[in-house]
């Protein structure tokens, strides 16, 4: 793909991001305001997307079981190399190692891999990009959560015994509650009942979830300034270029070569392992109280990095 191409596919993408984030820097609005567009964004424009898309558009015709194996694959190899850099290389505990395993493979495929996806590949490409966030969430959270449990036990905070039931216990509660969860269970209804999505309604529905897309990029841009720079910037360094280089580079190998995926589900797959680090890696350190600097350094760096690695990738997946 020529430069220009590439530059005209990527650069909206950051310039949305850019925009938020000089609303914040230029104090046109006030931080909070970050809050409440993320909150609608995720509570209403996404979940509508994810209901409109699931629930009315044409699926993609590629094996479930190959597609999602090539890229959960390449995310553990991923959680496991930033635990050992964490844990090893910057002597950091057991749960620092897991916040660093996150922030090396959690990728903000809503905020940034949806409005990329469409970008690069239109409809198809977020379809295709639907096919793989409507598993990527429960699955990061339900691995999260267990190696956090495994976490506390290594470092002697748990209180009583190993128990990995109650952890994922406690992140079904918390799935069946999430707006995203929600809107593809109401997507996947729609589609199973063919209930038709016609008239005002549709008309609700489209006004809503087209604008979900370019103030998801403008809400993380309203966010990056409260993650900035902060404390020791090596680990995060190391750990932003394991996720944007090492992550895409496992899924390219695993995809084109190994499984032999067709070329619009591999391109996708590799793109939304490109993808710079989602916040929900910070959510998970602020939770657990460790690693938050780990987490927000890893996130802006990403952020930042992505511009020059979507470019990369791109030109690698796309002739």
């Amino acid at each position: 793909m020529a430069f220009g191409l590439l530059a005209a596919t990527v650069l909206p993408v950051f310039g949305f991001i850019a925009i938020g984030y000089l609303t914040i820097v230029l104090r046109v609005l006030r931080e909070e305001v970050a809050d409440h567009l993320s909150n609608f964004v995720f509570t209403l424009g996404i979940p509508l997307l994810l209901i409109r898309a699931i629930g009315t558009m044409e699926l993609p015709d590629i094996s479930p079981w190959p597609f999602w194996g090539v890229y959960f694959s390449s995310v553990l190899i991923n959680i496991a190399i930033g635990v050992v850099i964490t844990e090893r290389a910057f002597k950091r505990d057991a749960r620092a190692g897991v916040i660093g395993g996150m922030s090396a493979s959690f990728s903000n495929l809503v905020m940034v891999g949806l409005p990329l996806m469409t970008q690069a590949f239109g409809e198809q490409g977020l379809v295709t990009a639907f096919f793989l966030i409507s598993v990527h969430l429960p699955f990061m959270m339900t691995v999260s959560a267990l190696l956090i449990e495994v976490a506390e036990y290594r470092d002697g905070s748990a209180a009583g015994r190993l128990n990995l039931f109650a952890a994922v216990g406690r992140v079904a509660r918390q799935l069946i509650k999430n707006p995203l969860v929600i809107g593809i269970l109401i997507g996947v209804a729609v589609r199973v009942t063919g209930l038709p999505i016609v008239g005002v309604p549709r008309t609700l529905v489209d006004g809503l979830a087209d604008t979900a897309i370019p103030l998801a990029l403008v809400a993380l841009g309203m966010a990056l300034p409260r993650f900035g720079l902060r404390g020791t910037v090596a680990p995060a360094i190391v750990l932003s270029v394991v996720k944007l280089m090492v992550m895409p580079a496992v899924v390219y190998l695993l995809a084109v070569h190994v499984v032999a995926l067709p070329p619009l589900p591999a391109a996708v797959l590799v793109l939304s392992a490109a993808c710079p680090t989602g916040v929900n890696a910070y959510l998970i350190a602020n939770r657990f109280q460790t690693g938050l600097a780990l987490s927000a350094n890893t996130i802006t760096l990403t952020t930042a990095g992505s511009i020059v690695s979507f470019m990369f990738w791109l030109a690698l997946v796309v002739e």
